[in-house]
């Protein structure tokens, strides 16, 4: 698998299995090891590579341990603290990660409920760890741009110098993106009152306040729908599909021929659209992207290999509230799997590249 395939399985088992780990122990064996073996690369069973329980001189405190060290040439590179999942993460929580970052030769150090993954330098002062990290990893909603930045950390293509040339920019624009991600969520009033400025020439009153609250929110909610399907629509293009088929067909297998002839409304999602996108995506890892073709149905979404229901690629049961991803055998039996967000379909890559490969 690449490496933004493992790390989006990764992100799949946090999401299934968050719930389900109760302390620090199991935060460590279910999510944080497989960070350090899977996305980085690292033996987390060789002492030259991984250390757990690390420790180092600090003058009169002695006995504190830092859970992970990531050894190179026999120094310690990268140090991890871990917390357990449920709870979130605060500066507080890295006192260790600060005192042994200043005695050691490391430049990253990493704080982490295996859920979100905070990445810290020394951009304010040399060998004194930042108080805020440079990067935000969030297992829950990955963003795609950071992937390359954590690549560099990883044994196969190890670049801390990169990592930290680009640390300043990451942790400004990072911050930057949160900060407009939380105005989006909930503005403030700094907000509602920036750009009610640059429409309305009113006084800014309690009462034109509480109008314009609602009103921001939903515009920017809007412009959000408006981007996102424009992206959907200029893909679909470049890739040589339809931007938005106003009378979209059927299925994907025999069972679902019926539909071919049927003179049904349906209507197809821009949620179907984006899934279609994902699993194209994966699929075009051993054919042409012309190839990968959709057919909607009342029943489903399908993804097919020329056109042709009878070579389905996958389906997607969008319809009700619970999502399934629909995999087909070489017999053409389905087995529907259960997703909550959408990317959790490339947890399925494998599969989905094994269906086009059978019909070449």
């Amino acid at each position: 698998m690449e490496f933004a395939e493992r790390l989006e399985a990764l992100a799949t088992k946090v999401r299934n299995q968050a719930t389900a780990i109760g302390t620090e122990e199991a935060t460590k064996n279910a999510f944080v090891m497989p960070f350090i073996s899977s996305i980085l690369g690292y033996d987390v069973f060789d002492p030259l590579e991984v250390v757990p329980e690390f420790t180092a001189d600090l003058g009169t405190k002695r006995g504190e341990k830092i859970d992970y060290a990531i050894m190179r040439d026999g120094e310690a590179q990268i140090l991890i603290e871990c917390k357990i999942s449920n709870g979130g993460l605060k500066f507080e929580h890295a006192s260790q990660l600060f005192r042994y970052f200043a005695v050691t030769n490391t430049r990253i150090a990493i704080l982490t409920n295996g859920i979100e993954w905070h990445f810290y330098t020394d951009l304010d002062a040399p060998n004194r760890m930042d108080s805020k990290p440079f990067l935000v990893l969030d297992m829950l909603d990955l963003d795609e741009t950071l992937i390359p930045e954590i690549q560099k950390l990883s044994k196969e293509s190890f670049d801390v110098d990169s990592v930290i040339s680009a640390a300043e920019e990451l942790k400004y624009v990072g911050a930057l993106k949160r900060e407009i991600a939380a105005q989006f969520r909930e503005p403030t009033d700094e907000w509602i009152k920036f750009f009610t400025s640059r429409v309305y020439d009113g006084a800014f009153t309690q009462r034109v306040r509480q109008q314009f609250t609602g009103l921001v929110s939903k515009a920017a909610h809007q412009f959000l729908n408006e981007r996102v399907n424009d992206r959907l629509k200029t893909a679909l293009v470049v890739s040589g599909g339809a931007p938005m088929p106003e009378r979209p067909t059927n299925t994907s297998a025999e069972v679902a021929e019926d539909d071919l002839d049927r003179d049904t409304e349906i209507v197809t999602t821009l949620e179907e659209l984006e899934g279609y996108q994902i699993v194209k995506a994966i699929a075009c890892g051993q054919v042409k992207p012309h190839r990968i073709t959709q057919r909607d149905a009342k029943s489903y979404f399908a993804v097919l290999l020329d056109d042709n229901n009878r070579k389905p690629i996958a389906r997607l049961h969008f319809n009700g509230k619970q999502k399934y991803l629909g995999l087909l055998d070489e017999d053409k039996v389905e087995t529907r799997h259960a997703i909550g967000e959408l990317d959790e379909i490339y947890a399925h890559a494998d599969r989905i590249r094994e269906a086009v490969r059978r019909y070449q």
